[in-house]
C-alpha cells in the first residue's frame, strides 16, 4: 500500500486527504488545527503529531498550505522537511503560491535529490469534497506520470502545464480570469435588478446568450438563483475573498515582473481587496455581488 504524508488539512486539504483514504491509500495526516486533523483521522487517516512524523515511511508527500511563506518554512526553514525526506521521494505541493517561490523550492528539492511537483488546484471546496478538482502540474514529465493516479483520486481533470512553476502560472491566470468573470457577472445582474428584472430570469437569458460564462452556469452570485451556490447559503463555504485577493496579488506581481499589462486583473484585485477590507474577507468570493448592490443602493 502506498503511504502518503498529507500536510495542511484546511477547507481544501481536508477533503482531498479524505478522498485519498477512500481510494485506499494509507494517509499520514498533519495539521496545526486539532479539529481539522480530527475530521481527517475520523475518516480513516493516521494522526501525526508533526510534519516530521507524517513523512516517516511516506512514499509521497503532499502539502496544501495557505501561502508561499508557509511552503518555504515547511520545506526550507530551520529543520525543514528537505533535510529529512528520503532521497528519491516525490513531493507534490498543491498550494497556490508565486511561480518563483515554487521554482525556488523545486531547486532546493533537487539539491537534496528529492523530486518536486507544483500542482495547484481549481474547483473550490465543492470540487475537493466531490473528488472533482482540476490539478495543474509543473515539473518533470516522469514525476507527473507517477503522480497522476494519486491526483486522480482527488480530481477529474489533470494537466501537465510544463516545468516547475508552470502549474502556478496557469493557476494564477485562471483565477485572474475567474475574478473578472465574477465581477462582470455581478455587475450585470445588479444593473438588471436595478431596472426591475428578475435576476433568475436575467441569468437564464445571459446563459443562453453571448454573455454566458462559467459563473452563470455553476456559481451564480445572486442569492436564491442557484440553490447550491454559496450565494444561496449566506456566501458561506467556497473560495474566500481573502484567498482571491491573495491570488490576484500573485498575478499582479507576476505581471510587473514580466512587464505584462493586466488592467482588468488589476481592477479586479482592487475590488476584491476593498471588499475584503469591509469585513467580507471570510465570505465566498461571489459575495462581491453585494459590493455592486450596496454601491447602487447608496
Amino acid at each position: 500500500m502506498t503511504t502518503i504524508a498529507f500536510i495542511g488539512l484546511g477547507n481544501m486539504g481536508g477533503p482531498m486527504a479524505c478522498n485519498l483514504v477512500k481510494a485506499g491509500y494509507q494517509v499520514n495526516a498533519f495539521d496545526l488545527s486539532d479539529s481539522a486533523l480530527k475530521t481527517v483521522t475520523d475518516a480513516g487517516a493516521k494522526k501525526s503529531d508533526s510534519a516530521t512524523a507524517a513523512i516517516d515511511g511516506a512514499d509521497i508527500v503532499i502539502s496544501m498550505l495557505p501561502a508561499g511563506q508557509h511552503v518555504e518554512s515547511l520545506y526550507l526553514g530551520e529543520g525543514g522537511l528537505f533535510q529529512k525526506i528520503a532521497p528519491g521521494t516525490l513531493v507534490i505541493d498543491s498550494s497556490t503560491i508565486a511561480p518563483e517561490t515554487s521554482r525556488k523550492v523545486a531547486e532546493a528539492a533537487r539539491g537534496s535529490d528529492i523530486r518536486f511537483l507544483d500542482a495547484p488546484v481549481s474547483g473550490g471546496v465543492a470540487g475537493a469534497t466531490a473528488g472533482a478538482l482540476t490539478f495543474i502540474c509543473g515539473g518533470a514529465e516522469r514525476d507527473y506520470n507517477e503522480a497522476r493516479p494519486i491526483l486522480e483520486a482527488m480530481g477529474k481533470n489533470i494537466f501537465h502545464a510544463g516545468d516547475n512553476g508552470a502549474g502556478q502560472v496557469a493557476k494564477i491566470c485562471n483565477n485572474m480570469l475567474l475574478s473578472i468573470l465574477m465581477c462582470g457577472t455581478s455587475e450585470a445582474l445588479a444593473l438588471g435588478e436595478k431596472n426591475g428584472l428578475d435576476p433568475k430570469v436575467l441569468s437564464e437569458v445571459m446563459k443562453q446568450s453571448s454573455g454566458g460564462n462559467w459563473v452563470l452556469n455553476g456559481y451564480n452570485p445572486w442569492p436564491g438563483v442557484m440553490e447550491n451556490a454559496p450565494a444561496s447559503k449566506g456566501y458561506q463555504g467556497g473560495f474566500l475573498v481573502d484567498l482571491m485577493s491573495k491570488d490576484l496579488g500573485l498575478a499582479l506581481d507576476n505581471a510587473v515582473t514580466n512587464q505584462a499589462a493586466i488592467p482588468l486583473g488589476s481592477l479586479a484585485r482592487n475590488l476584491f481587496q476593498f471588499h475584503g477590507q469591509q469585513g467580507n474577507g471570510r465570505l465566498d468570493f461571489s459575495s462581491i455581488q453585494n459590493f455592486y448592490r450596496d454601491s447602487q443602493e447608496g
